[in-house]
């Protein structure tokens, strides 16, 4: 208490990185920090020390600096961590005021405020400094492009988001690991961009302690390494433990503890050019403004592997409500109009889907690519008599076959497709829509031990994809020796 903030060798270089370097007008260089690491390795307090000299001693009249996060008790964790700076140091207590709801500096008439993320409430900020807190935990990417923004009018801002992994995937998260992944690969010249990513290079990498500090910079100083063997050991013996250890103490990617399958089990990168003559499809139709997901399943003799393709629709107004919000919120909290423009996802007039989209887009495997379908597998609940027969007079008599929706139809087949997914076997194309469905399935256990899918809690997680998988997957397990010899 009172006492000088020790840094560590591994704050210091970052510190001396961001704050070291400056343009050719002489303002700072780095704009931006960007800190993935385990927690409990002092990234609060280090940042509530960078706040108040921002506050200070950056020379900036009218400075507004926030802690931001999901919540206000999260943001005010690095508030309170330099409110408590502060008390302890008799220099910045002679020239700060704490006040209700903020830490001002007269002399530039500055301040430092914690704030949640009500995006509402932050449209008209003037930021000087911003920490995010919990980068991991946001859905809506809103926030961080408001917090990017609100600092237009500044020389030199600085924008820090700071966070373990976390169980929410293709989020804000996400998206800016994979542009600190890029830039650390020299595949991004953005000179005012500075990440820092510590986690495991493997997955198996968990229990082996040499390894600890690559996701713990501050082990055994600021960490305890005792506290560290104490989550491990409980992650063994419990195995619903081990994706919040994964995550939480090594960030590692993963689903959360309620999903079918763990992040390193479904998540497949590849990307193959199909050439098939045959493949076998599945669909899964939606009866109100659901996604709508098709898929096309593709092997040859010999080859474990399955190739698929797929394709997802909703209705053209989903697209346009999003657009009218501003963006503001995200329907199903995941980016529908950015996954259009990447070609996952095709929408439909209005605010309904006419299921002859599967029908249509199977009809285009065939006449633009040469891909004939077989055999279709379908949710019968949802298709009518007279599409049966359009798909019918294309397809050939017996080319549909429903799939029924329950445990005794699809228990054996999902443990075949997990086992399947974990070894690599299924190659989706890394299709985010599909891999995002497959996040968002849970299982129901009934009493034999069969299983079904379902949907998580949250009922914006969609599991249409994981749906539509299944249903193609049967059909193959099913008609494998008459279908694979077509190839």
């Amino acid at each position: 208490m009172g006492q000088k903030l020790k840094l560590e060798l591994f704050q210091k270089a970052r510190i001396q990185a961001i704050f070291g370097f400056v343009d050719d007008e002489g303002y700072r260089q780095i704009n931006e920090v960007n800190i993935i690491e385990g927690r409990k390795n002092g990234k609060t307090t280090e940042c509530a020390a960078i706040e108040l000299y921002m506050l200070m001693g950056d020379g900036e009249g009218g400075a507004e600096i926030y802690n931001i996060a999901t919540k206000l008790d999260q943001a005010k964790k690095g508030f309170n961590a330099a409110v408590n700076m502060r008390l302890q140091s008799k220099l910045l207590k002679k020239h700060t005021k704490k006040r209700a709801a903020d830490i001002y500096f007269p002399a530039t008439m500055s301040f430092i405020k914690a704030m949640a993320s009500n995006t509402s409430s932050l449209d008209s900020l003037d930021a000087h400094c911003v920490i995010v807190d919990e980068l991991a935990a946001i859905k809506n990417r809103d926030l961080y492009d408001l917090m990017k923004q609100s600092m237009g009018s500044r020389n030199q801002p600085l924008l820090f988001t700071i966070s373990t992994n976390g169980f929410v995937r293709d989020s804000v998260f996400d998206a800016q690991y994979d542009y600190a992944a890029r830039w650390l690969k020299g595949e991004i010249n953005d000179q005012h961009f500075l990440p820092y990513i510590y986690e495991l290079d493997t997955y198996e990498e968990w229990d082996n302690p040499d390894m600890w500090i690559k996701a713990n910079p501050g082990l055994g100083t600021i960490k305890k390494i005792d506290y560290l063997e104490q989550m491990v050991q409980k992650a063994k013996d419990d195995q619903a433990f081990k994706p919040t250890v994964m995550v939480k103490d090594f960030n590692m990617k993963q689903t959360d503890e309620s999903s079918w399958l763990r992040y390193e089990e479904l998540n497949n990168e590849q990307v193959s050019s199909i050439k098939y003559d045959y493949c076998i499809g599945g669909f899964d139709a939606a009866d109100t403004t659901d996604l709508n997901f098709a898929v096309a399943l593709c092997q040859r003799p010999g080859d474990e592997q399955i190739q698929v393709r797929s394709m997802a629709w909703i209705p053209e107004k989903v697209i346009e409500e999003q657009q009218k919000s501003g963006n503001r919120v995200e329907r199903d909290k995941v980016p529908y109009d950015l996954w259009k423009k990447q070609g996952y996802l095709r929408t439909c007039p209005g605010g309904k889907c006419d299921k002859r989209i599967f029908l249509n887009w199977f009809k285009e495997l065939r006449d633009e690519e040469g891909l004939y379908v077989m055999f279709i597998g379908y949710d019968p609940w949802h298709i009518d008599d007279t599409l049966l027969r359009e798909f019918e007079t294309e397809f050939g008599k017996n080319c549909m076959i429903p799939v029924r929706q329950g445990a005794i139809t699809l228990s054996q087949p999902m443990k075949d497709l997990k086992a399947e997914l974990i070894e690599k076997n299924i190659v989706y194309q890394n299709n985010p829509i599909l891999k995002w469905c497959l996040m968002n399935t849970s299982i129901k256990t009934d009493v034999n031990g069969n299983i079904q899918p379902v949907k998580k809690l949250d009922h914006t997680q969609r599991i249409d994809g994981t749906i539509a998988l299944l249903c193609g997957y049967k059909v193959l397990q099913d008609n494998k020796d008459r279908y694979i010899n077509m190839n």
